[in-house]
């Protein structure tokens, strides 16, 4: 089976080769590379053509970033007409995969109905900017709609969807304000009744440098930094974002648009009863401090 990996790419060069040798290094070798540079003032675009001169078996092609951020890169990489048929995995540009990553997935995928839209992401291993390890990546909370819409539990860098997955992401589109690719995508597979699988074994050196939009949880610093993405003003404009965009798809089931309804209407619920709200839709986050803190943030405008 054919997986089409999708890179989404600005200034990588630093950390680009690493990446690219674990690829090569994939003990499921029937895959292909396509990748769309979002303008990269460094040497990313060329190792790219480069690349693909030494592998044309393994690529298909570099295309012009939107130039909206990493977000809209992705989800116009899934949405180009050129696309081949099958299943994708998204792929950052600075990390490293482990040998079995693609095999690991297709078998997981592999085991689901093909109709049925699956996402799959999996735990890494945390590394420094020289790839020594850190620590593991922490398991959240049990996926389901009810957390997408408050969480993201799919790391970006480990995202495979099935065939089914991405011509539901394609019917979706590239909408306007949607922040981050890989919870849009639990989002959107989880709420349209597709099933998102969550692999407990690491399948990747997730790097951490300061060039790292955001990072993986773990130490003081990554703390205060996800503290104030779930009580900052952002939050809530980026799930407000997300939650209208979902809404008109016209993708959802009826049970997702029961829950999307009310958090979507106008004007809003406030203060204490948006925190009612929450809890009578049963939206959750991991951990019981996770959940009390969205109804914490919920009550003060903030979610």
């Amino acid at each position: 089976m054919t997986v089409t990996i999708l890179m989404a790419t600005f200034n990588g060069a630093a950390y680009l080769p690493d990446q690219l040798d674990s690829l090569l290094a994939q003990s499921h070798g029937d895959w292909r590379l396509l990748a769309s540079d979002d303008g990269s003032s460094d040497a990313t675009a060329n190792m790219l053509r480069a690349f693909g001169r030494a592998h044309p078996q393994h690529f298909a092609g570099l295309l012009q970033g939107p130039r909206r951020g990493s977000a809209a890169n992705f989800l116009s990489l899934v949405c180009h007409p050129d696309l081949p048929p099958g299943p994708v995995a998204f792929c950052d540009q600075d990390d490293v995969w482990l040998r079995g990553k693609l095999a690991r997935a297709l078998r997981r995928i592999g085991a689901q109905p093909d109709d049925r839209p699956v996402i799959y992401a999996a735990e890494s291993w945390l590394a420094d900017d020289r790839l020594r390890l850190l620590r593991r990546s922490k398991a959240g909370a049990s996926p389901g709609f009810a957390n997408a819409l408050v969480q993201n539990l799919c790391a970006g860098h480990t995202i495979v969807l099935n065939k089914a997955a991405v011509e539901l992401a394609r019917r979706a589109g590239n909408p306007p304000g949607i922040a981050f690719h890989d919870w849009w995508l639990y989002q959107l597979v989880t709420g349209a009744g597709g099933v998102c699988l969550l692999d407990p074994t690491p399948v990747a050196l997730y790097r951490q440098h300061e060039a790292n939009a955001l990072g993986a949880p773990g130490g003081l610093a990554a703390m205060v930094r996800r503290a104030d993405l779930t009580l900052g003003r952002n939050y809530a404009i980026w799930m407000g974002a997300h939650h209208q965009a979902l809404a008109e798809t016209g993708l959802m089931t009826p049970d997702a648009m029961a829950m999307l309804r009310p958090l979507t209407e106008t004007p809003a619920v406030a203060g204490i009863n948006r925190a009612r709200l929450f809890r009578r839709i049963g939206l959750y986050r991991s951990g019981r401090f996770g959940t009390a803190a969205l109804c914490c943030a919920a009550m003060f405008g903030r979610a």
